[in-house]
C-alpha cells in the first residue's frame, strides 16, 4: 500500500488516504478523524483499508487535485542514522583522515527536529545562513508502526510500518562550525527535512528485499537531480547497517513509539559535500557546487516514488553566523 497525508485544495484539514492508479481513496471517510500514525496502529488495518477502497461510496480524489503533505507531518521523533560506509569513508578521505574503526562496530544516529518536516512539491523557504554551503542528502526512512523497548534485530523488521524518501537538508557552514565543539549537528540540520511522497508498506517491497542474518535490506535504485541534472546515484542495498540493527540500538533501554521516523543516512555519492570533496582531491582548482536560491531538488527511489522541492530564500538579513562574542 501507498499511504499518504494530504489536503484538498483550498481545504486546510489534513486527510489520510491510499493511492491506487492515480486515485486517492480518502481513509477518513471510513476511519473517522484519525492520523496516519493512528491508522498504522490498528490491528489488521490493511484489511480494513481494502474494505474501504471496495466501498463504492468512498470519497476519491485525482492525485492532481490534492496537495501532498509530509507523510508523517508531526513524527513522534526523528532519528537519522549513518548506515552507508561508502559515504562515511569517502567524506573522511576527502578531509584527509582515516576511516574510523567504530563505524564497523555499531550503528549510530543523531536526533534531529521532528517539527520541521516538508512534503513533496512544497517550496522550502530558508534563512540566509542556510545558503552557506547548502546541501541535500539522499536518504530513505522508515516509520515505526509497532512500538517497543529493547527490540532485538531478529524481531525488528516487524516493527516497521513502511518506507519513504528522505531529504535531510544541511547547512554545512553552520554544521561544521558547531561540530568543532563536539556537539551537533544542530542548527546545521534542524531547519528542513522532506519525507514523502507516501508511506510504502513492506509487502510492496517484498520482491526487492534481501534477507540477511541482521535483518532485511532492499535493492532499490536511488537518485537525486538538481534542476534536472543527475548528481547522485546509489542503491539502498549498500547499507552497511540494516534498519533492524539500527532499531535494536535505538530501542536499547528506551521505548520506540508508532510514528517515530528513522533515516538511513546518506547513500554513497548522495550529497554535495561528498561530491565536492572527491572532485577537489583530484583537482584543487575545482569550483565547489552548492544549492542556491530557486534550485529544484528531485529525489527518486525505486518503489518509493519521488519528491520534488524548490528552494527559496527568506527576506531577512538576520544571521547567527555573525553572532560571535
Amino acid at each position: 500500500m501507498k499511504l499518504l497525508t494530504y489536503k484538498i485544495n483550498n481545504f486546510d484539514t489534513p486527510q489520510i488516504g491510499v493511492l491506487q492508479n492515480h486515485l486517492i481513496y480518502n481513509l477518513n471517510y471510513c476511519f473517522g478523524n484519525i492520523s496516519l500514525i493512528e491508522l498504522i496502529q490498528l490491528e489488521k488495518y490493511q484489511d480494513q483499508v481494502d474494505s474501504c477502497i471496495c466501498n463504492e461510496n468512498c470519497l476519491k480524489h485525482n492525485i492532481k487535485d490534492i496537495t501532498v503533505l509530509p507523510t508523517i507531518p508531526k513524527p513522534t521523533s526523528f532519528r537519522d542514522a549513518y548506515a552507508f560506509r561508502q559515504h562515511v569513508a569517502t567524506c573522511r578521505k576527502n578531509r584527509g583522515v582515516d576511516m574510523i574503526s567504530e563505524f564497523d562496530e555499531f550503528p549510530v544516529f543523531y536526533f534531529s527536529n521532528h517539527n520541521t518536516m516538508f512534503g513533496d512539491r512544497e517550496e522550502i523557504e530558508l534563512m540566509p545562513d542556510h545558503f552557506h554551503r547548502l546541501d541535500y542528502e539522499l536518504e530513505f526512512a522508515i516509520v515505526i508502526g509497532n512500538g517497543g523497548k529493547n527490540i532485538l534485530a531478529k524481531d525488528a523488521d516487524k516493527h516497521i510500518a513502511g518506507f519513504c524518501i528522505l531529504n535531510d537538508l544541511s547547512a554545512r557552514d553552520l554544521q561544521m562550525e558547531e561540530m568543532k565543539l563536539n556537539l551537533g549537528p544542530a542548527k546545521g540540520k534542524d531547519f528542513a527535512n522532506v519525507i514523502g511522497p507516501y508511506l510504502v508498506t513492506p509487502d510492496e517491497l517484498e520482491s526487492k528485499s534481501i534477507d540477511t542474518p541482521f535483518g532485511k535490506k532492499y535493492d532499490l535504485q536511488m537518485s537525486c537531480y538538481v534542476n534536472g541534472e543527475l548528481l547522485s546515484k546509489g542503491n539502498a542495498k549498500d547499507m552497511n547497517w540494516s534498519f533492524a540493527e539500527i532499531i535494536e540500538r535505538a530501542s536499547y533501554g528506551v521505548e520506540l513509539f508508532p510514528g517515530d521516523v528513522i533515516g538511513s543516512g546518506t547513500v554513497g555519492t548522495g550529497c554535495l559535500l561528498e561530491l565536492n570533496g572527491t572532485e577537489k582531491r583530484d583537482n584543487p582548482e575545482y569550483q565547489e557546487r552548492w544549492l542556491k536560491e530557486n534550485d529544484v531538488v528531485e529525489m527518486q527511489i525505486e518503489g518509493l516514488g519521488k519528491i520534488t522541492n524548490k528552494i527559496s530564500k527568506a527576506n531577512s538579513d538576520h544571521s547567527i553566523l555573525k553572532l560571535k562574542k
